[in-house]
């Protein structure tokens, strides 16, 4: 269960930062393709974290989502839109990166197990 709950929480991560990527292109929603995309996108994005939440506690889902969609946010601006990132902004997102490892290798007050 534990296993597919992580596959669960890759689409979810997948989806999510792909349906941001899609938010950029709507330019404020006045392009129907990439809004139509990214609402799609992002509702799949919950459906994923839902599954995902059968089998595994909701702090860590949120924690490797939300961490792992900011560096991929970040790196998919950084490839794709040309939006440059300084070093207090790198920094940030290891230390995100950083939190999330902790909690999840070494933190029993989420309990890893279902």
């Amino acid at each position: 269960m534990i296993s597919s709950a992580y596959g669960w929480l890759a689409a979810a991560i997948v989806s999510e930062v792909t349906g941001t990527t899609f938010l950029q292109k709507s330019e404020q929603f006045t392009r129907l393709g990439p809004t139509v995309a990214m609402a799609v996108l992002y509702a799949l994005s919950f459906y994923c974290l839902s599954q995902a939440l059968k089998g595994m506690p909701l702090g860590l889902a949120y924690a490797i989502w939300g961490g792992l969609g900011i560096a991929l946010t970040g790196a998919i601006g950084w490839v794709v839109f040309n939006q440059r990132l300084d070093a207090p902004a790198l920094l940030g997102m290891t230390l995100i990166i950083s939190g999330i490892l902790v909690i999840h290798l070494f933190s029993r007050s989420l309990g890893h197990e279902s």
